[in-house]
């Protein structure tokens, strides 16, 4: 275990269901990721850098609901504005994305 925080610490991440609606390679990322365009409904549109090209291509990734990280700060990776995270579980170096196993509406929030 990492780091014990408290239940008031986990209130503070905001983690909603968002919809991909557009993914580009990301040829200018220093390793293999996609830009993600995601639809978190009423929260609006966020982008977003992901290094999931090994398990996912971009027509898997086209309309797939995930879950992301809406309330961090915008990040600059390269020429590129990341406004969310986009979670998954990590294995050896691939990610496998989290994301409801059936669709919900956009924005939705996760608890």
């Amino acid at each position: 275990m990492e780091k014990i925080i408290t239940f008031e610490d986990f209130t503070k991440v905001d983690l909603r269901v968002g919809t991909i609606t557009e993914v580009h390679d990301f040829p200018k990322a220093k390793k293999p990721a996609y830009q993600l365009t995601i639809d978190f409904g009423e929260l609006g549109i966020k982008k977003s850098s992901a290094q999931i090209t090994t398990l996912y291509t971009r027509e898997d990734l086209l309309n797939k609901q995930i879950i992301a990280v809406v309330n961090f700060p915008k990040k600059q990776i390269s020429d590129f504005m990341s406004a969310c995270l986009v979670i998954g579980a990590v294995k050896t170096n691939e990610v496998y994305l989290l994301h409801p196993e059936t669709k919900v509406k956009n924005g939705t929030q996760v608890s």
